[in-house]
């Protein structure tokens, strides 16, 4: 999944001949799950129309504050556009749209969203190669970049007048490919791996039964998911689940029992930055497992059962600059068992949860929490999706880190 699925981007394109590439843009972008909503300048529908670009994005296209023709036209609020936008892309920018961006020129639908937006902008220069190297020029890029504007350099080649150099618009997956690593590169857990257990185990009785819970894997696979899209490199541990997580930052790592959840953990750990075990690991397992299907003889059934590793423990007791995030669920004396298990095995953070509170625990979309830090700050939450949920706890952990 890419960094850029679920936002919003805000195309403006400018009259160049480069804009007949816009439509392999759109396509990009929406490829990469992205909104898209395409503004031109009236003169660029010389270039591309808007209907093509408007069935790619699956968006109207908008070029005027209004439609001149319609007399009941509703207004096209630039404000409102600015402020939907997660960032704003001119591409292509022409000499002539650039120089009114640096300068507060508002003349078309286009500057005026672009004066409206909160949003990082990125522009693509494209146009011939003696205007690229103009004085003129190289000025309007570095006013641009003082505002905060980020500039996709151009590429070299043949350009519409003949002339083979600078001043060629980057090709579109090389644009789309340039936004993701510079926001990637900004997000706060870039370079940061962070390991993530989720799911149950299952502790095999004989070849055809075992033992397990309830734990559908929701929880740490939403964890997995926050981490990843703040720019973590995620090995997700899982046991027998049913979630599916499709991102490029994330390898899944499936397990079974709790002896493969221990060992995969233990070959991950020495190299993860941040742990955060929300598997509901067996904490027993049957001492003998059966080769061959136990067949039903007798009206009753016991099985001797021994105790699982402690993953969480024994990951305490070998951690060095590793911060380690465990979970409790309870169903009673929450608050004070989850200090207990805090301190044991020598967590730096503990997220707890009950049984008792309705939506939470097992099964749910939502989650009731209280993180419980090292420190003995203790933050309660009311009842959130699991997905806020997961934020919520990212968010902590990164305030903790850097703290």
């Amino acid at each position: 999944m890419s960094i850029l699925s679920g936002k919003n981007i805000l195309l403006g394109i400018s009259a160049g001949i480069a804009a007949y590439k816009t439509a392999s843009l759109v396509r990009e972008f929406i490829k990469a799950g992205a909104n898209v909503q395409v503004v031109m300048t009236p003169a660029s529908k010389d270039f591309v129309t808007p209907l093509t670009l408007s069935t790619l994005s699956k968006n109207p296209v908008y070029s005027s504050f209004y439609n001149e023709d319609d007399d009941n036209a509703e207004w096209n609020n630039h404000v409102e556009l600015g402020l939907w936008a997660d960032l704003v892309l001119i591409a292509p920018a022409t000499a002539n749209t650039l120089s009114k961006m640096a300068n507060g020129l508002c003349d078309n639908l286009l500057l005026a969203t672009y004066l409206s937006a909160k949003c990082p902008v990125y522009f693509a220069p494209a146009m011939d190669l003696d205007m690229y190297k103009h004085p003129t020029t190289l000025e309007t890029f570095k006013k641009l970049k003082t505002f905060g504007n980020t500039i996709i350099p151009a590429a070299t080649g043949e350009l519409a007048s003949g002339l083979v150099g600078e001043g060629r618009l980057a090709e579109p997956e090389d644009i789309v490919t340039f936004i993701e690593q510079d926001i990637l590169n900004q997000l706060p857990l870039k370079n940061k791996h962070v390991l993530i257990t989720a799911g149950p185990t299952y502790e095999a009785i004989d070849p055809v039964r075992f033992i397990g819970n309830h734990s559908s894997g929701k929880m740490g696979f939403e964890i997995a998911r926050a981490a990843a899209n703040l720019g973590a490199k995620v090995t997700l541990i899982s046991g027998p689940t049913q979630q599916k997580l499709a991102h490029k930052s994330v390898e899944i790592v499936p397990v079974i029992s709790a002896q493969e959840m221990y060992d995969a953990v233990h070959a991950h750990f020495k190299d993860c930055d941040i742990a955060i075990l929300s598997a509901a690991v067996a904490d027993y397992k049957p001492k003998d497992v059966a080769t061959q299907k136990i067949k039903k003889k007798t009206s009753t059934l016991s099985i001797d059962l021994i105790k699982t590793k402690d993953i969480l423990a024994s990951l305490g007791a070998i951690k060095t600059s590793q911060f380690l995030v465990g979970f409790a669920l309870e169903t009673q004396n929450e608050l004070e068992n989850a200090k207990g298990k805090l301190k044991k095995k020598n967590l730096d953070l503990i997220v707890l949860n009950s049984l008792q509170d309705k939506g939470a625990g097992f099964k749910t979309e939502t989650n009731k929490v209280t993180f419980i830090a090292k420190d003995t700050t203790v933050t309660a939450f009311d009842l959130k999706l699991k997905s806020e949920v997961a934020v919520d706890l990212i968010n902590e952990i990164i305030k903790k880190i850097d703290a």
